[in-house]
C-alpha cells in the first residue's frame, strides 16, 4: 500500500503545490467545451452528450476505472458514473456530480467561437466554461489523479456526469433518481455547481475580505403556461372578448409584480456574514434594501432575486392572421419560489392573472434548503483557508436550480461547492447563459487544489 493510500493527509500536502490534476485540468476543460452539447429543449434536435459522454468514460478507464454509461430514457442522453472506494465504506459516500449539456449559443455574437476551448487573455474561452465544464474538468482531473496514484479518500468517492440539467434534468438526473436509484446506492451528501465562487468584499479598514459563497439552498423552479381563450372573429369588428387581450394584462400584471420579502434562512445568515464584513446594514424592513444590495456589485441580481419569487414571462404565441381574433392565447412564464412560498405564491399569481386566464405547469421542482454546519461545511472551508488565508465560506441561495432537486429526493444532503477564485472586477453572474463565457486559467488551477484538499478531507 502507498503512502497516500494509507494517510490521505500525507497525500494532500504532498501534492498540493503541483498536482497531476492541476496540470491537466485547462486541457479537460478546453476539450469537454469543444463537444457541443447544446441542450435546445427538444430531445429531437438536443446531440453531443453521448460523444462527450462517452469521452469522459475513456478518460476514467484510462487510469484504471469501471464505468457505467446510461442513457436517461432517450437515445443519447449520455451519463458516466466511477466510483472510487475510500477509506472507511462503512460512511455514507459523497456524490460528486456535474452536467455535460450546455445552453445554446450564437458564434456571431462572440468574440471567440463559443465551442473553441480557446486560451486568451488569462481566461478560458467558451460556452460551459463556467456553466459547468470548469467544475466537470476539476473533478475529471481530480478522479484521475486519484485513481492513477492509488489514493484512497476518506469515503468513497461517486463521480456522475450528467445529462440534461439546462432544461430541468427531465432526462437526466430526475430520470435517474426514479429509474436508476442503484447508482446512488450509499451516497448520504454531494457536492455541485454554482457555488464556492468568491466575492470580493471591501471591509470598513480599507481592507478586503473574499467571502467563497457555498450554495446551502436553491429556489423552486415551476416553468407556468397561461391559456386564455375567447370567441374568434373578424378583426374589423368590437371585440369585448378578446384571448389575446386578456393573455397581454395578464402577462403585464405578472411581469411588472414584485412579490413580498421574505428572509429565509440561509439569505439570512449570508446577509448577515455580508454585514459583519462590510458593517453594510440589510434591514428587511427598509424600502432601499435593493439599493444596499447593489453595493455588492453583480452578484446582487442573484442575491435580490432570493429575497422574493419571480415570475417572470417569456414566451407569447397567439394568432394565425392579421385579421382573426384567435380563439387561444398562450404564455410561458418562468417562476423561481421560494421554500415554503408555493401555496401563497400560486393564490397570489391567481389573483394577478384574472378570471379569463388558465395555469397549468409544464415544469414544477421543489425548492430546497439545508443548514450551513458539519463535516462537510467545516472541510469546504478548511480547503479555502489552505489556499487563502483572506477566505471564508458564507452559505447563500442560489436563484435558479441545479441536479441537487433530483437528488435531494433520495434524501441526499446536498451544496454547491466548484471553488473559484475570481478577480474582484469579473462580472462572473453574467457568464452564466451570456456571451463570451470564460472562466481565469489561474481560477481553475486554485479550485482544483482547493477541491483535491476538501475530497481528501471530506
Amino acid at each position: 500500500m502507498s503512502t497516500s493510500e494509507q494517510n490521505p493527509e500525507t497525500s494532500s500536502e504532498t501534492t498540493a503545490s503541483g498536482t497531476v490534476a492541476v496540470e491537466e485540468v485547462v486541457d479537460l476543460v478546453a476539450s469537454l467545451i469543444r463537444f457541443d452539447t447544446t441542450n435546445t429543449g427538444d430531445p429531437a434536435t438536443t446531440v453531443g452528450e453521448r460523444e462527450c459522454a462517452e469521452w469522459v468514460a475513456r478518460q476514467l478507464e484510462e487510469v484504471g476505472y469501471e464505468t457505467e454509461y446510461v442513457e436517461s430514457g432517450a437515445p443519447g442522453r449520455g451519463n458516466v458514473f466511477a466510483r472510487l472506494p475510500g477509506a472507511d465504506r462503512s460512511r455514507g459516500a459523497l456524490l460528486v456530480h456535474g452536467h455535460l449539456d450546455v445552453v445554446p449559443a450564437e458564434p456571431a455574437d462572440w468574440s471567440v467561437h463559443p465551442f473553441s476551448g480557446a486560451v486568451e487573455d488569462g481566461y478560458l474561452w467558451g460556452r460551459g466554461a463556467v456553466d459547468m465544464k470548469d467544475m466537470v474538468g476539476m473533478a475529471l482531473a481530480l478522479a484521475r489523479q486519484f485513481r492513477s496514484q492509488g489514493t484512497v479518500p476518506p469515503r468513497d468517492l461517486v463521480f456522475a456526469f450528467l445529462a440534461d440539467e439546462e432544461a430541468g434534468g427531465k432526462w437526466g438526473s430526475h430520470w435517474l433518481v426514479e429509474h436508476r436509484p442503484d447508482l446512488f446506492e450509499g451516497v448520504s451528501e454531494a457536492v455541485g455547481e454554482v457555488g464556492g465562487f468568491s466575492l470580493t468584499v471591501a471591509r470598513p479598514d480599507g481592507e478586503e475580505r473574499r467571502l467563497y459563497l457555498v450554495e446551502t439552498a436553491e429556489k423552486g423552479l415551476a416553468w407556468m403556461r397561461l391559456t386564455a381563450k375567447a370567441r374568434a372573429g373578424h378583426g374589423s369588428f368590437l371585440h369585448d372578448d378578446n384571448a389575446v387581450t386578456y393573455l397581454a394584462e395578464a402577462v403585464a400584471a405578472l411581469g411588472t409584480h414584485q412579490f413580498p420579502l421574505v428572509m429565509t434562512e440561509s439569505v439570512t445568515e449570508f446577509l448577515a456574514a455580508v454585514s459583519a464584513e462590510t458593517g453594510l446594514e440589510f434591514d428587511p424592513g427598509s424600502p432601499d434594501i435593493d439599493g444596499t444590495l447593489a453595493k455588492l456589485g453583480s452578484i446582487a441580481r442573484i442575491v435580490g432575486a432570493t429575497l422574493r419569487d419571480t415570475a417572470n414571462p417569456t414566451m407569447l404565441d397567439a394568432g394565425y392572421k392579421a385579421n382573426v381574433i384567435p380563439q387561444t392565447a398562450t404564455a410561458t412564464v418562468d417562476c423561481r419560489v421560494l421554500p415554503g412560498r408555493k401555496e401563497a405564491f400560486e393564490k397570489e399569481v391567481d389573483e394577478l392573472i384574472g378570471p379569463h386566464v388558465e395555469r397549468s405547469w409544464i415544469a414544477d421542482l421543489e425548492p430546497y434548503e439545508t443548514t450551513f454546519d458539519g463535516h462537510l461545511v467545516d472541510a469546504m472551508n478548511d480547503a479555502i483557508l489552505a489556499f487563502d488565508e483572506n477566505g471564508r465560506t458564507v452559505p447563500y441561495m442560489l436563484s435558479g436550480g441545479t441536479d441537487a432537486k433530483a437528488f435531494a429526493k433520495l434524501g441526499i444532503r446536498c451544496f454547491g461547492f466548484a471553488p473559484l477564485k475570481l478577480p474582484p472586477e469579473l462580472d462572473f453572474a453574467a457568464l452564466f447563459h451570456g456571451v463570451d463565457e470564460r472562466v481565469p486559467v489561474d481560477a481553475l488551477v486554485f479550485g482544483t487544489k482547493v477541491f483535491e484538499h476538501f475530497l481528501l478531507h471530506s
